[in-house]
């Protein structure tokens, strides 16, 4: 099963593999096969950020360090934005292009901060986030 992921971090569903580092954009969407996936954020000092996307637009990340934030989320062409985002932050809403990954792939990127974080599509989510 082939999915479309956040180049951000997050996790939406399509057709073909990136390389590591590699990104393109996404072909069209089939977003049901995204919901039962997690993408995992890596930052290089150790910390790590889960993304789980529901397909009623209920956006959930959870941090290593016990902080979780929630918001809205919306397919727009080949980008994937957030809104609504709670606890608030500096930017009320954020955009970014999806790529094509498979369960398994990573692929180098930057976070809303400019960050650069190494998401990963994982198999599978929890029962509760």
């Amino acid at each position: 099963m082939r999915h479309v992921a956040w180049i951000g971090c997050l996790a939406l569903a399509a057709a073909g593999p990136p390389a590591l580092g590699q990104a393109r954009p996404a072909e069209p969407v089939n977003m049901a096969d995204a919901f039962d996936n997690t993408i995992v954020s890596h930052y290089p000092d150790g910390v790590w950020v889960k993304h789980f996307f529901e397909p009623d637009g209920r956006y959930v990340a959870t941090f290593s360090d016990g902080r979780r934030w929630t918001a809205h989320w919306s397919a727009q062409s080949d980008r994937v934005c957030l809104s609504q985002i709670r606890p608030r932050q500096l930017l009320p809403r954020f955009c970014t292009r999806m790529v094509a990954a498979d369960v398994g792939d990573s692929w180098r990127s930057r976070d809303p901060l400019g960050r650069t974080v190494r998401n990963e599509l994982v198999a599978g989510r929890p029962s509760s986030f």
